[in-house]
């Protein structure tokens, strides 16, 4: 499983697919204040990414690859 739901918080583990991005909107639609983990994240498809940057939610860990999180940080930051 690429993605991991808990009552607050998504992780998001190794590969996420397309097939992931539909479930994770309707997740992240139900859970709007939810954060999301990407440490243990290796790569996002850009359907995953697009609904990331639109609901606009807090990371509170960024990958550990180094390219994957100089591609992740300035998409999903959100502007204070």
């Amino acid at each position: 499983m690429s993605v991991e739901y808990k009552k607050k918080s998504v992780q998001l583990i190794d590969d996420v697919g397309v097939d992931d991005a539909e479930a994770l909107l309707q997740w992240l639609q139900a859970n709007p204040k939810a954060t999301i983990n990407l440490s243990r994240c290796t790569h996002v498809h850009a359907a995953v990414l697009q609904v990331l940057m639109a609901a606009g939610m807090t990371v509170t860990s960024w990958p550990q690859d180094s390219q994957l999180d100089g591609w992740l940080r300035p998409a999903l930051q959100v502007a204070d």
